[in-house]
């Protein structure tokens, strides 16, 4: 028993006061124990990033399609020139050469 109150003696003021045993649990509680904790806040973070950057990428490729349709919508010559461009088209008369160009 004396060995115990001669550690206790021993050690520093600010481990032995309550306000401080009470702070240093709240602080390991909220880190890891709570269910807001601290790996699981850095795990949300990483997916908001994740998700952040997809949105980036569909508004991307929603303005290409809006562009797209206003181009096709346009004039009668554009809807023309992109059904031959994009799905290969052609009329009766034509004949199409795709020349494919490897790497």
């Amino acid at each position: 028993m004396e060995k115990w109150i001669e550690f206790y003696k021993n050690l520093p003021w600010y481990i032995k006061n309550i306000y401080f045993a009470i702070a240093l649990f709240f602080v390991l509680w909220m880190l890891f124990f709570d269910q807001n904790n601290m790996f699981y806040q850095i795990k949300l973070s990483r997916k908001l990033s994740k998700l952040e950057d997809q949105k980036h990428y569909f508004q991307e490729q929603i303005q290409d399609v809006e562009n797209t349709k206003e181009e096709l919508f346009s004039t009668a010559a554009k809807k023309e020139k992109f059904a031959r461009e994009k799905y290969h088209m052609k009329k009766d008369n034509e004949d199409i050469f795709i020349i494919e160009v490897e790497d």
